[in-house]
């Protein structure tokens, strides 16, 4: 009895070393899996590497004070799409409501799915930048040869003018880049059973 008794501990003791160690690895994989959108919803809020700012509803301000705004467009070498700003640059007050457009063309001979990434540099003034409305919220599927104005609607907060970061930035450049997606399936197709199955238990 006495001599098992050491063996009787170890065994304990290595068991408690196996399940910290599988939980750290279950641990870490969550982590991993959690830490794309905690870093997308960081940038969003704080305005971190460019991120700029979703709003539900345009600015009450409007400062007697502009800023300019250009804008990029960027196409993956895998989305045969042709994308341009309407305009390359805008003047407007900081604080007013302004809506501007893109387009995008699908060059192949078969719809194609595309969604857009954005970013705002200097990434200083990227927390200020606020979208009412963009395309690049959701994917964007053109059938070939189709052409399509998109627009964005946005206001440069006028709290860009108190911060010492900031207050002395006069050009803010807006930039996107498309990337090719396979389209979103509906819930309800991917539910959806073959002609003839049968629903019965």
């Amino acid at each position: 009895m006495t001599a098992g008794k050491p063996a009787s501990r170890k065994e304990r003791a290595n068991g408690v070393i196996v399940a910290s160690c599988l939980a750290f690895v279950v641990g870490m994989t969550g982590m991993a899996y959690a830490a794309v959108p905690l870093y997308d919803m960081f940038c969003k809020v704080t305005g971190y590497n460019g991120t700029t700012k979703r709003v539900e509803q345009a600015s009450e301000v409007i400062l007697d004070q502009t800023i300019k705004v250009t804008f990029d467009a960027n196409i993956a070498s895998d989305l045969p799409w042709d994308f341009t700003p309407v305009q390359r640059e805008i003047e407007l007050k900081i604080g007013e409501t302004v809506q501007v457009s893109f387009m995008a063309k699908n060059l192949s001979k078969k719809p194609t799915t595309g969604q857009a990434v954005f970013n705002v540099t200097p990434m200083a003034g990227a927390a200020y930048f606020n979208k009412v409305q963009c395309f690049c919220f959701t994917e964007t599927t053109l059938q070939p040869g189709e052409e399509l104005e998109m627009p964005v609607v946005f206001f440069v907060d006028p709290e860009i003018v108190k911060s010492v970061e900031t207050r002395d930035i006069r050009t803010l450049t807006l930039s996107y880049t498309f990337y090719a997606r396979e389209p979103s399936k509906p819930v309800a197709a991917l539910k959806a059973k073959p002609v003839g199955t049968d629903n019965r238990l």
